[in-house]
């Protein structure tokens, strides 16, 4: 597949009560062409909010997907991705690496109440998450470690294969994902020591 003419990678980086948020644009050739930041709670309900304040400040209508580093960041403040679908008008997906049985016990052992009920719901509603294989002479092939997305807005073969073509040198991350953790990361260092 060719891979979108422009990603909006999203990642979190998480300080001790906010999480920063990096939106990165990101061309097929994986040359950055924008960023954004944005903060969320760390265990607050406000993830999806910062990603579409990263979009908004990005103003960028030749985005075509959009692509997330998992789906609960700053400690599972859980991204809604149909909303995100809806208000970007763009396929959206979220990146995992590791296989898990699912996040309903972390959840369980981390909130009960109205939080748990909140945060189960929000999760029930996310798309199945699928292996997304490694594509021919990526990290290995079928050495590769796992990956796994979740779409909405298009199949999940097509976001895999997005991902895939957007993965370079080897590397475990897209390129979109990587570059944006790397900026997450940054914005957080630098709001730590001003």
């Amino acid at each position: 597949m060719t891979p979108p003419s422009r990603t909006l990678g999203i990642a979190f980086s998480d300080a001790r009560n906010a999480s920063h948020a990096a939106g990165v644009v990101v061309r097929a050739d994986g040359t950055p062409d924008g960023f954004a930041f944005a903060r969320c709670t760390v265990g607050g309900t406000d993830a999806t909010d910062a990603v579409i304040r990263c979009w908004r400040a990005l103003d960028r209508e030749d985005v075509r997907h959009v692509a997330c580093a998992g789906v609960a960041p700053a400690w599972f403040n859980l991204l809604d991705l149909d909303r995100l679908r809806e208000t970007l008008d763009r396929p959206v997906y979220a990146v995992s690496y590791e296989d898990s049985p699912g996040l309903e016990p972390a959840l369980r052992d981390a909130f009960d109440g109205d939080a748990l009920a909140a945060r189960l719901a929000a999760y029930r509603s996310l798309p199945p998450r699928v292996p997304a294989a490694p594509g021919e002479g990526e990290a290995g092939d079928a050495d590769a470690e796992p990956r796994f997305v979740r779409a909405v807005g298009v199949d999940a073969e097509a976001a895999a294969a997005a991902v895939r073509a957007l993965t370079r040198d080897g590397r475990r991350r897209c390129e979109p994902l990587r570059i944006a953790a790397l900026a997450a990361s940054a914005h957080r260092e630098a709001a730590a020591t001003a």
